[in-house]
């Protein structure tokens, strides 16, 4: 009875033209299921690297605007980034062994 039902819809040209059709649009169009789902997967990662960059350029404006307004700021930079010190001051350089490379968006 079920086969009865089926067999007739399968040989319909207008069922047939419609798999067809979604196999066609799925697998052999230049804009199949995988080309779509890889370019949504390079968006994502496009999106987290923004977002990424986005809080590092906050992070950098927080940072000139401390520099600009507190001069502190400017000296414990200048300690940090180019090593500088006052007069008779010794420098010890220590960095962490288990630290192997910096954070980057793509972690």
């Amino acid at each position: 009875m079920m086969k009865e039902k089926i067999l007739p819809l399968i040989f319909n040209k207008y069922f047939a033209a419609a798999i067809i059709f979604a196999v066609w649009m799925l697998f052999f169009d230049q804009r199949d299921y995988f080309f779509v789902h890889n370019l949504k997967e390079h968006r994502k990662e496009l999106e987290r690297k923004k977002k990424y960059y986005q809080e590092q350029i906050d992070k950098a404006k927080k940072d000139l605007v401390d520099l600009q307004n507190n001069p502190a700021a400017i000296e414990k930079y200048a300690r940090e980034h180019y090593l500088m010190k006052k007069d008779g001051e010794d420098i010890f350089l220590m960095e962490d062994s288990l630290k192997t490379k910096s954070i980057t968006p793509e972690q």
